[in-house]
């Protein structure tokens, strides 16, 4: 329940019966799920408004799409989380590739081996 676990759980209760007290936690409490329920029945009235507004072209939308994490992974991370989930058989290697790599040749071979004292790294200018 919403990453608590148990002794965090029982320290949010006790702390409500200290501020409302044994007889008006109750009210509280009913109080506060009757507004929870409002407002997750605002909620999905307001998506299914938006969606039956939109149209057609989006009948998939959801909105916790928007989310910059989740939108993120859908749109950015996916390729990698296939890549990563299929067999390694099936992966091509990077020789394989006949796209350019990410880094210089420079950049490699200072990567291979450790720089020398007083030596200037590689200066890469698609990482700056």
């Amino acid at each position: 329940m919403f990453g608590l676990g148990w002794p965090e759980v029982l320290a949010l209760v006790v702390v409500a019966l200290l501020v409302f007290g044994p007889d008006k936690l109750p009210q509280a409490a009913s109080q506060a799920g009757r507004t929870l329920r409002q407002l997750r029945q605002m909620a999905n009235n307001a998506k299914s408004d938006l969606q039956e507004n939109l149209g057609p072209e989006f009948a998939n939308f959801d909105p916790t799409d928007l989310h910059p994490k989740n939108f993120v992974r859908k749109h950015l991370l996916q390729d990698l989380e296939d890549d990563w989930n299929r067999p390694a058989a099936d992966r091509s290697s990077p020789a394989d590739e006949t796209e350019t790599p990410l880094y210089n040749d420079s950049y490699a071979a200072a990567a291979a081996g450790e720089l020398s004292y007083g030596e200037i790294p590689p200066y890469d200018s698609e990482a700056t």
